[in-house]
């Protein structure tokens, strides 16, 4: 029980690092197509939110099933909205000014 605990603190503190150093030495020209991509992996925890949801039996574990839905969920909109936006700047404005 206690070597578990180890590997899974070992693990998370590795994949922070191993993303931060990822995250930090991509170009401004890949953050909106890396953005895409992540919201596509929000949606699959999503579903795997719902799935966590539906098949506990205690009331706790719904509650928390609950949660994680309204969590992704707020991931999943959320990261489309900054998308939906970042797509934005690259549009080009109009002979009007508008």
């Amino acid at each position: 029980m206690e070597m578990e605990i180890v590997f899974l603190v070992f693990i998370l503190v590795l994949s922070v690092f191993l993303g931060f150093e990822l995250i930090s030495k991509v170009p401004a020209t890949l953050h909106t197509p890396l953005m895409s991509g992540a919201n596509a992996i929000s949606g699959i925890t999503l579903a795997g939110a719902f799935l966590a949801a539906g098949m506990v039996d205690s009331e706790m574990g719904k509650y928390l099933g609950t949660a994680a839905v309204a969590f992704a969920t707020i991931n999943v909109v959320g990261g489309y909205m900054v998308t939906d936006r970042m797509l934005g700047m690259f549009k080009s404005k109009k002979a009007g000014g508008k």
